[in-house]
């Protein structure tokens, strides 16, 4: 599964040890992870800002994610109608890049309506999803 992360999830991976972590484990053992140059900025932002991660730890995880995963080409944001300008952008680089699922903890983006092609899961749903046993 073609998988894109927010930069959201991102950072809960690198910040903390829990479900987000396991799932970014999960996809890069047994999944594609996609992510843009734009998210990389942002979670290298985020991690030196809010979280006050040393510059050189920061450099190592957006290396880590740039060798880990596939990085999709930017694109513009859909004609949806979504509140907030940045979330169209996710959305539109997941869509432009033929993600399957889009995993997010983001309200405005787990509510809206389905999108042919791509699923959008907070990452239990996805956790739930992926470990599902496929039928034979």
């Amino acid at each position: 599964m073609k998988v894109f992360l927010d930069t959201k999830i991102l950072v809960a991976t690198f910040a903390t040890r829990g479900l987000c972590a396991d799932v970014v484990r999960l996809i890069l053992a047994d999944h594609e992870l996609l992510v843009s140059p734009a998210v990389l900025e942002e979670l290298a932002r985020a991690l030196r800002g809010k979280l006050h991660v040393p510059e050189t730890t920061t450099q190592e995880v957006v290396a880590f994610l740039r060798a880990s995963a596939s990085i999709v080409e930017a694109s513009e944001a859909p004609p949806l109608d979504v509140r907030d300008p940045d979330d169209a952008v996710i959305l539109g680089q997941a869509l432009a890049n033929n993600a399957e699922v889009l995993v997010t903890g983001d309200k405005d983006l787990l509510d809206l309506a389905a999108m042919p092609g791509l699923r959008v899961l907070n990452p239990r749903d996805f956790w739930q999803l992926a470990r599902k046993p496929s039928k034979p």
